[in-house]
């Protein structure tokens, strides 16, 4: 090899893209994680005022269920009753 006049070594400007391409691909990764973390973090209010939408939308579809039957009783009632205020 030293015949030729080079060596084994890989050539510097090798080893500064290959130094460049290792730092933008960890580079990426940890914006990747980190974009991961802060969607996380960012969807997590959003997530539980939805939950809490929902919940209160089961419980009024519920109490209106409720007040139907109650309603609807309350007329079978002054249906049936037969009697006047009078």
């Amino acid at each position: 090899s030293r015949a030729t006049g080079r060596s084994r070594r890989p050539l510097p400007s090798t080893m500064k893209v290959a130094k460049v391409l290792l730092c933008l691909g960890a580079g990426a990764s940890a914006v990747q994680v980190g974009q991961r973390a802060e969607a996380r973090a960012l969807a997590n209010p959003i997530r539980k005022v939805v939950t809490m939408l929902q919940n209160m939308q089961a419980k009024v579809t519920e109490e209106g269920k409720r007040e139907q039957e109650l309603f609807d009783r309350f007329m079978c009632y002054c249906k049936t009753s037969g009697g006047d205020l009078d």
